[in-house]
């Protein structure tokens, strides 16, 4: 299995809190600021999608820290699973995400993330059952449509059908 193709699959990562709007009192004035509620998740997760996991995993770990709530901390920790499989250390991988999954055991990102680490690892009925999980939450998720051809790939490779006969002469010694 490719990095590149992990990577394509990795991209579909959450990001939590991309986009937040909150009123701060500062010198007796409201004032409206735009961005990221936990900055290290999110540039862990950017950096992730980028496909640079050292990075990635790092600045997660630091954004877990801080997470406020159930959401930042089941996202962070699916976070952290794709981090570990881009650095293909598939059981730290699997650790983080069932951590996620023990948050929200609805989360379709941790069980695609977790079938993949299954997949890697050769756990081939392991990652079938989470795939199955995340096609009942988000079966129409390019992440997961990617896992399950990844799977298909393993368990029932296509064999090529066209056969090269090499037999045949070249054409200027057929002539003589």
């Amino acid at each position: 299995m490719s990095t590149l193709s992990i990577r394509k699959i990795l991209r579909s990562l959450s990001v939590p809190g991309l986009i937040v709007v909150s009123t701060i009192a500062a010198a007796q004035e409201n004032k409206t600021v735009l961005g990221p509620e936990n900055p290290d998740l999110y540039n862990g997760a950017k950096a992730i999608i980028a496909g640079d996991g050292e990075e990635g995993v790092r600045l997660t770990l630091l954004g877990l820290e801080r997470a406020s709530g159930q959401r930042e901390r089941s996202t962070a920790n699916s976070n952290l699973c794709g981090g570990y499989i881009l650095l293909n250390q598939l059981e730290t991988a699997l650790h983080y995400c069932d951590e996620a999954l023990a948050e929200n055991d609805d989360m379709w990102r941790a069980y695609s993330n977790r079938a993949l680490a299954y997949l890697k690892l050769g756990r081939l009925e392991e990652a079938e059952l989470d795939l199955q999980k995340a096609e009942e939450i988000a079966g129409n998720s390019r992440t997961v449509k990617a896992v399950r051809s990844m799977l298909l790939d393993a368990t029932d490779p296509v064999a090529p059908e066209v056969v090269i006969d090499d037999r045949r002469q070249p054409a200027d010694e057929e002539d003589e």
